[in-house]
């Protein structure tokens, strides 16, 4: 059984890969920074014995979704979790319009490319598991982080959408979305601000995501704080709920964002970094 996992280098992709491989998963791990993915392989690999292949991929680059799928459909996928995706926090006159294109290309489209082309795979052997990791985000408007909450609105009413057309199907397949409140991973510095409230541990969040998915949960929602905001985003009149989510966002404390990419910043080619024989020979050195 293969378990492919996107946004793996750090927070809830690394988590969920771990959870995954105890299980007995051999693991398929996409990032852009193959130093993180290559670390995260020797722990894994050492850990638990099974078998973890590392693959450098810009997702927010569409031909980079299909080579990403290309080059795994020979592995008999089992598990797909779309985890990549970032945030750009700011008004919306002033954010960069370049890097909210780039959010929505990973956390929109390539969710919209990865999900459609394993699903369909999935559907034909009837056996499969899809989760998009959303965000409690995707169940409102966000004044001051506008763009992201409408990405993960995009996900989880996408994911709804295919869930309902499965269960038609009677269908064996899974899809589901894991829709969190803030978790302490590294998406405060790429967003360039900080949460108002306190997050979630990242280890927490991924675990319960992976038994929620098991237990065939369409909407994973951890902590009581995230279903007491759902069930307010019901229920409280809807220009009320709006005016306190901008209040809330704009408390963030802001600084400056961290590059997509890692070494000379903004649009760094990822196959320019270290290959895996490369980063070994270099630890040896130091």
């Amino acid at each position: 059984m293969t378990a492919l996992i996107t946004g793996a280098s750090s927070g809830m992709g690394r988590e969920m890969a771990k959870n995954l491989a105890k299980r007995g998963f051999n693991i398929i791990i996409v990032a852009r920074r193959r130093q993180r993915l290559y670390e995260l392989k020797r722990d894994i690999a050492e850990q638990y014995g099974v078998r973890v292949k590392c693959l450098c991929h810009d997702l927010s680059l569409t031909e980079e979704c299909f080579r990403l799928y290309d080059e795994v459909k020979k592995a008999d996928v089992d598990i797909l979790i779309n985890n990549a995706g970032f945030g750009v926090f700011g008004r919306f006159t002033e954010t960069d319009l370049h890097r909210e294109m780039k959010m929505i290309d990973v956390n929109v489209k390539a969710v919209h490319i990865l999900t459609k082309l394993f699903l369909k795979r999935f559907v034909e052997k009837d056996h499969g598991y899809i989760l998009n990791v959303a965000s409690l985000a995707g169940f409102m408007a966000g004044p001051f982080f506008s763009s992201y909450y409408a990405s993960k609105n995009y996900v989880v009413q996408l994911t709804r959408a295919i869930h309902e057309e499965l269960r038609t199907q009677r269908s064996n397949v899974y899809i589901g979305a894991f829709c969190p409140g803030p978790v302490n991973t590294e998406f405060n510095d790429t967003a360039g601000a900080d949460f108002a409230v306190n997050g979630m541990n990242e280890k927490y969040a991924a675990d319960y995501a992976i038994e929620k998915m098991f237990d065939g949960k369409l909407l994973i929602l951890p902590g009581m704080m995230s279903r007491f905001a759902l069930a307010a985003s019901k229920y409280v009149p809807g220009d009320i709920m709006l005016a306190a989510t901008g209040k809330l966002q704009s408390m963030r404390k802001t600084h400056d964002e961290k590059p997509l990419y890692e070494g000379e910043g903004v649009g760094c080619d990822p196959k320019l970094m270290l290959t895996e024989e490369e980063l070994e020979r270099a630890k040896r050195e130091q």
